[in-house]
């Protein structure tokens, strides 16, 4: 039988690494004063005008969105996603205990970093997590309204780069626009529908689907042997 879950374990392994391959990434975009989207941009936005750090900023603007996570994706994707949130939140404003960062070419960075996010994003879709925001609201919206996820994501990473406009160098936007291009396309060329994250409510009804079959299969096969055995004289 072909499953989609995975072992605790197995989940608190692919979370860590997704979780430091994302920080690891946006450290890098941060070190540089570079523009990633989606709820990380607009708390990189936001951390130039308030005196608050990425890190609170991120994990403070994802909050809202945890009760349509709950409501959509059920509590597995909720709690995963608030783990991983949290560890991201953490390690991205403690990077610098681990690493320096502060000598990197910024289109190599950009990539590089882009990269990361991607790849990171690609092990936490696996194990029914993400980088929460935007990402669950585009599926709310996409679920009940029938605005396609992909379409409303563009749209407000493009928001998220024409604010950035009256407060960045314009070379470092450009930059930025080569990282978040990089990531996207990751995501484009290995996150299809369906082939990796389903919500719990579709996985648990696969899972039951399989295993009535087995079981149904099975007494077939036991009722056939039966059948088989010549009768008692």
């Amino acid at each position: 039988m072909h499953s989609s879950t995975h072992r605790f374990y197995e989940d608190v392994l692919a979370i860590l690494s997704g979780t430091v391959f994302v920080s690891l990434g946006l450290a890098i975009f941060k070190a540089l004063g570079l523009l990633i989207g989606g709820t990380a941009g607009i708390a990189l936005l936001l951390s130039q005008f308030v005196p608050v750090k990425f890190g609170l900023l991120f994990f403070i603007v994802n909050l809202p969105f945890y009760y349509i996570a709950l409501k959509q994706l059920g509590w597995r994707f909720t709690l995963n996603t608030f783990v991983t949130i949290t560890l991201v939140s953490l390690l991205v404003e403690n990077m610098h205990l681990f690493i320096s960062l502060s000598d990197i070419q910024p289109v190599f960075g950009a990539v590089v970093g882009g990269m990361l996010i991607g790849m990171g994003m690609l092990i936490l879709f696996r194990h029914k997590s993400s980088l929460g925001g935007l990402g669950i609201l585009a599926f709310y919206l996409q679920g009940s309204r029938g605005i396609r996820a992909g379409t409303f994501q563009l749209v407000v990473d493009t928001l998220i780069v024409v604010g950035a406009l009256f407060i960045m160098n314009p070379i470092l936007l450009a930059i930025s626009l080569a990282g978040m291009v990089t990531t996207n396309v990751i995501l484009a060329v290995n996150h299809k529908p369906g082939r990796y994250h389903s919500n719990y409510a579709e996985t648990m009804a696969e899972l039951t689907s399989e295993t009535s079959q087995e079981a149904k299969t099975i007494r077939q096969i036991q009722t056939a042997k039966v059948s088989d055995q010549p009768a008692n004289s």
